[in-house]
């Protein structure tokens, strides 16, 4: 790579500087190749992502940062939500959840819209922004129940986004109403529904979906539900659980499938890996991945979902070092203060249920980043920075 020349601006020097350096490291490693098409802003190809997910991770780490840093500077997001998972009844039985319960199985709940509405007003003494609906397949809810819950959490607070119903869900809900999704998704909108969450797509590969969830949709059939709720107008996130069977392959496969339909749509905002917890799962035997297999999924999810605006490192499925480090290895969001979640806390997870938003800016402050508090759509809320806006002063962000 040549000199900076004379004339460029500080920023710019320090861009190619950083160029230059990843660009070293990667030769060392063996994917100059790679690191040049990063710098580019070339597309990576599916054998490039292969090539990631073998390569050392220290190298690819530098590299997710580099594109990390180009998006979004030493900026790290986070927001103050709260977690309503309305039910644990769910008849998917997929062979990875612990959260799940049969109807008359010991610890089985669902909550009346009048229970959702409660939770919700528990937490009016703090900011909460973003109320986060998620729950199993309750296969006896009808229509209206999900209209009402919607309802419920507007009721409970106004100015609430109510981020709700997986892919899964929605495929559920549309059969409960019987008529097609797009004539679903505005009745639901209407009702409250701001945007949507991303988890439910696991692996899309068939093999992986039929030996570990086969009566759950499709990974064909959550890319077609998630490009119906895209050209509705509403955004989503989108995840991969990694670390139980799926191969190196599988996982690329999956990363690609999504940047090809955000080609299409724009409709995601945030990518966040979903770190597989064994414990008290069918898949118990199998190890989970380690935090340097979070912090590779991390790192190669940034580099080859290029079209995806955000990383996500979900505080509450790893220690909240990893958190802090991933913040080095292509995130740039560490979710919320989050409030009571209930899905991997059943698989094992030992991370605290919530904490206060003074923490989370702690955190980020300590892994030598700039808090941002955002909204649900990635507006400022608060900033560390003095040139973001502050709060009462929300404006939107780049990327």
């Amino acid at each position: 790579m040549s000199a900076t020349p004379a004339t460029s601006t500080p920023a710019s020097g320090a861009r190619h500087a950083a160029a230059e350096r990843v660009v070293r490291v990667a030769r060392r490693e063996g994917i100059e190749d790679l690191a040049l098409k990063v710098v580019a802003g070339e597309r990576l190809s599916r054998e490039d992502g292969a090539r990631l997910y073998r390569a050392d991770l220290h190298a690819v780490g530098e590299l997710a940062n580099y594109a990390r840093e180009r998006l979004h500077g030493d900026r790290a997001y986070f927001n103050v939500n709260q977690h309503v998972n309305y039910t644990n009844i769910c008849n998917k039985l997929c062979r990875f959840c612990a959260f799940q319960r049969l109807p008359n199985q010991a610890g089985a709940y669902w909550m009346t819209p009048e229970q959702v509405e409660a939770k919700i007003r528990a937490q009016l003494a703090s900011p909460v922004t973003e109320v986060h609906m998620v729950a199993g397949i309750h296969p006896k809810l009808d229509y209206q129940y999900y209209l009402d819950i919607l309802k419920a959490a507007k009721r409970a607070r106004p100015s609430i986004h109510v981020k709700a119903f997986t892919m899964v869900e929605l495929d559920q809900i549309a059969k409960k109403a019987k008529k097609p999704l797009e004539e679903v998704l505005p009745e639901l909108v209407a009702a409250g529904l701001g945007s949507c969450p991303g988890g439910g797509a696991e692996v899309f590969a068939d093999r992986v979906h039929q030996e570990s969830y086969h009566l759950k949709i499709s990974g064909d059939e959550w890319l077609a539900t998630a490009r119906k709720v895209h050209q509705a107008g509403l955004k989503s996130n989108c995840t991969m659980l990694h670390g139980h069977i799926e191969t190196i392959e599988e996982r690329v496969d999956h990363l690609d499938r999504l940047r090809l339909l955000q080609d299409e749509t724009r409709g995601f905002q945030t990518y966040i890996p979903l770190s597989f917890h064994p414990e008290n799962t069918e898949m118990a035997d199998i190890p989970g991945p380690s935090a340097l297999d979070e912090l590779r999924e991390l790192a190669v999810g940034r580099l080859m979902l290029d079209n995806i605006p955000h990383i996500k490192a979900y505080w509450i499925l790893m220690d909240v070092p990893v958190a802090q480090a991933a913040l080095a290895y292509g995130a740039d969001d560490v979710d919320g203060t989050v409030v009571e979640e209930k899905i991997y806390h059943e698989a094992g997870a030992t991370t605290p249920q919530e904490v206060a938003r003074e923490e989370l800016v702690r955190w980020i402050r300590d892994a030598g980043r700039v808090p941002i508090e955002r909204d649900t759509l990635y507006q400022v809320v608060w900033s560390d920075d003095p040139s973001e806006a502050t709060l009462g002063a929300a404006a939107p962000l780049s990327g």
